[in-house]
């Protein structure tokens, strides 16, 4: 027994001399400068190694827990592994896996400790001994293998998509349990978090936010249905079924606000806030929808693998075929705001037999339909039909929002040639897409001459000489005018989202109002290989929110701290409030520029960002090169070769 205390002693001592050596490193690397600096780092890391090498350790048992320091080390497959250290270097630390013999270099700052129990795990993150991004994912791994999804840091939430059905997660019994519970008192749950807004609203009388941000297919839009339901049926059982009203506007958003994309078959790309409002009692009073950042980029264009909105589909494969003939409606391979994507339909194997052969596109008949529990293009254009109607939208203009759609598609197959007789250099209507042109006027309900003419030409007034109110026409080059097109069907499918969240909201019940609880479902940050301007859109509007994360929860409950002399250790953190100033300061932010830039009579990318980058040439935020086509914020690389004109 004596010899194995003594072997633990020596196996604690060189664990703290070796942490002691990493620390050391580190703090000496990082604050000294010159030669002396790294010679002293390498020797404190050598000194290290021998201890390492030291001849004890051979008496010791090759146990993980009993044998030098473990660390979690990065690792691009798993996030983070396990791992012991082996060496440590001026710059690096090397680890060698629990399982596997390929050794990890990797920086000081990116190896962190790892817990003493490695198969412990807690409900709320800040109850681990060691929390960093090692531990938090660790534990969340842990308990989402007991398919338990949620955990807590602090007041917030962590979920994770089981990707399935847990039996009584979300039941009426489940319900009952949260309600009144302070959080921490049960295990984490979003109904926790529920239950929490309404206490506090009703201890503050102060309205309330819920923020549901995450990537794509982490489950926002049912998390907040999961919020709304919690809400409604503890306490809207007195103003009617505002959670009925609500959800049952579904399949109506989804199949005008969903797509198809790599990760997410049934991806929301627009943002939601939906309003819970309470009356004097504190009972659910009425409610209200807003909606956000709609991807109007996707009307036009989709990536290889994704799809356009939903209705689009749906209307294809599902409408009759007297819908069929007066739309003139064929496969997705045959309209240009299509086919650049995925072509194929989603369907089940009872609804394939109602989607027409006409309408089916060589992918889709070559690799079969699609199949996702969640989708099913014919069955849900049944079902979007009733619940249009059941809106109370009338028949005739429930069949004019698919005469717009429609007229989006034919829309799309307009194309443009040089007109050759135009010494200007100016466009006019192919030949070939004459028909196109005259489909989309007539479903728009427009002269089929002003739709072509105001396609290839734009209305411009001088601000000097001539008469006053004088208009001149200035033809478009190709090139324009296919801008100009892209802009018309945007902007037509924006106030078509528009006119179908009014409808929504006009269904709502909404009575006597004192306060409410706001759910906001927004895409977390996106950076892709081409980023767009919905990109920057939402990664700003994610800026914002982080600003207002860092300013509510670590800088004011820090000055709260000082006020009351409580002497807690001060939390450094990254301050963003410089790049948000960085757009919208005046009148030379980013924004101000932009919009400078689309009144320019020939806007170009190569003028802006040249423009961006000799007003802050000094701004760390940008790169120090200068890009013809590219601004890069803070590592967010974004495209502008259309800024400036999918801006104006």
């Amino acid at each position: 027994m004596a010899a194995r205390n003594d072997k633990s002693l020596t196996s604690s001592y060189l664990f703290i001399i070796t942490n002691v050596a990493v620390v050391r490193t580190k703090l000496e690397i990082r604050s000294l400068r010159g030669g002396f600096a790294r010679k002293k780092g390498r020797q404190v890391a050598r000194c290290a190694w021998f201890l390492f090498k030291d001849s004890r350790f051979q008496e010791m048992p090759a146990n993980a827990e009993e044998f030098g320091k473990i660390v979690w080390a990065p690792d691009d497959r798993e996030g983070y592994v396990l791992g012991q250290i082996v060496d440590l270097g001026t710059e690096q630390v090397t680890v060698k896996p629990l399982k596997g013999d390929t050794q990890i270099r990797a920086r000081y700052d990116s190896v962190f400790p790892a817990e003493d129990d490695l198969r412990k795990d807690v409900d709320d993150n800040c109850a681990l001994m060691y929390l960093n991004e090692g531990t938090l994912l660790n534990n969340c791994r842990i308990r989402y293998a007991r398919r338990q999804i949620y955990t807590y840091v602090a007041n917030i939430l962590i979920s994770i998509n089981p990707y399935e059905s847990i039996p009584d997660l979300y039941s009426q019994k489940t319900i009952r349990k949260y309600q009144g519970k302070s959080l921490g008192t049960l295990p984490p749950h979003i109904f926790a978090i529920a239950d929490k807004a309404y206490r506090d609203m009703k201890r503050l009388r102060e309205s309330q936010s819920v923020i549901v941000s995450g990537e794509s297919g982490a489950g926002k839009t049912e998390s907040q249905k999961c919020i709304l339901r919690y809400l409604c049926e503890n306490w809207g059982s007195a103003a009617g079924n505002i959670e009925k009203s609500i959800l049952e506007t579904n399949p109506i958003l989804e199949a005008f606000g969903n797509a198809k994309t790599l990760r997410n078959n049934n991806s929301s790309r627009f943002g939601k806030f939906v309003e819970i409002h309470f009356g004097p009692k504190l009972n659910v009073a009425g409610g209200f929808v807003s909606h956000y950042l709609l991807e109007k980029s996707r009307i036009c264009h989709q990536q290889a693998g994704e799809r356009n909105y939903h209705v689009f589909y749906q209307l294809i494969a599902g409408a009759d075929e007297q819908t069929r003939k007066r739309l003139k409606l064929r496969g997705p391979d045959h309209f240009q705001y299509l086919k650049s994507g995925c072509t194929q339909f989603f369907a089940s194997s009872s609804s394939r037999r109602g989607v027409p052969p006409s309408a089916l596109s060589p992918e889709c008949k070559s690799k079969g339909f699609l199949e996702d529990s969640m989708v099913d293009d014919f069955a849900d254009f049944q079902r979007l039909s009733k619940a249009l109607e059941d809106l109370g939208i009338p028949r005739s203009q429930v069949d004019s929002i698919f005469d717009t759609i429609a007229a989006l598609l034919h829309l799309g197959n307009v194309r443009f040639v040089e007109n050759t007789e135009d010494s200007r250099g100016g466009c006019v209507l192919d030949p070939a897409a004459t028909e196109s042109s005259s489909v989309a006027a007539q479903l728009l309900g427009l002269d089929d001459y002003e739709l072509r003419h105001g396609l290839v030409s734009r209305m411009m007034q001088p601000t000097k000489g001539g008469v006053k109110g004088t208009m001149i026409m200035v033809p478009l080059k190709v090139h324009e005018a296919n801008a100009a097109r892209d802009a018309l069907a945007k902007a037509i499918y924006s106030r078509l989202f528009d006119f179908i969240v009014a409808s929504i909201n006009r269904r709502i019940p909404f009575g006597d109002s004192q306060s409410y609880i706001g759910v906001l479902d927004i895409a977390g940050f996106e950076f892709f290989a081409v980023n767009s301007f919905e990109q920057f859109c939402i990664n700003y509007c994610n800026e914002k929110l982080q600003q207002f994360f860092n300013d509510r929860i670590l800088k004011q409950e820090q000055e709260l701290y000082a006020k009351e002399g409580l002497n807690v250790p001060k939390i450094e953190y990254s301050d963003n409030q410089d790049c948000i100033d960085l757009f919208e300061m005046r009148p030379m932010g980013l924004l101000d520029m932009l919009d400078e830039e689309s009144k320019l009579p020939r806007p170009t990318p190569q003028h802006f960002t040249g423009a961006v980058h000799q007003t802050h040439a000094k701004h760390f935020r940008l790169t120090s090169e200068k890009p013809s086509k590219k601004i890069i914020v803070d590592a967010a690389e974004v495209e502008t070769p259309r800024a400036p004109r999918d801006a104006r």
